[in-house]
């Protein structure tokens, strides 16, 4: 199976891009502080991203497998190499596509690498969108974390 991830440049991307670069860490705990992340006023927000990605939740539930596989995929590319602010997309074979902006690296304790993302999802041309953090553990995989 060929996944395919591509970069998307839109305005929706841009307003993403600017309210990731808002994100902070607090120096006194070492803690993430975001500060508030634009969202499409018609898109729900969830705290979850693809199930059987990162973070469970409901975000994605039309999504078939090829498709799950390639959002899962999408979270990692942009976790690993995606600069921050910058949209990771990917376009699944039917009318689903999405991307993922992940914010900064930050320090948190007991990890080697943290960061915040959000995920948009669109079926059938209606966003959904998840919010949430993942770090890397000494293994190397990326785990999520609240």
């Amino acid at each position: 199976m060929t996944v395919r991830v591509f970069r998307v440049r839109s305005a929706s991307a841009a307003i993403f891009a600017l309210a990731l670069s808002g994100c902070a860490t607090d120096s006194a705990t070492g803690s993430k502080a975001t500060a508030a992340l634009a969202a499409l006023p018609t898109a729900p927000v969830m705290s979850g991203a693809v199930s059987g990605g990162l973070i469970s939740g409901s975000i994605g539930n039309g999504l078939d497998e090829g498709d799950r596989q390639r959002a899962y995929d999408a979270e990692i590319s942009a976790l690993e190499t995606g600069s921050p602010g910058y949209p990771i997309g990917w376009k699944g074979d039917g009318n689903a596509r999405g991307t993922v902006i992940a914010g900064p690296p930050y320090n948190r304790a007991g990890y080697q690498s943290c960061r915040d993302y959000s995920h948009t999802i669109y079926i059938d041309n209606r966003p959904q969108i998840a919010r949430g953090a993942a770090c890397r553990t000494a293994e190397g995989r990326w785990q999520p974390v609240t």
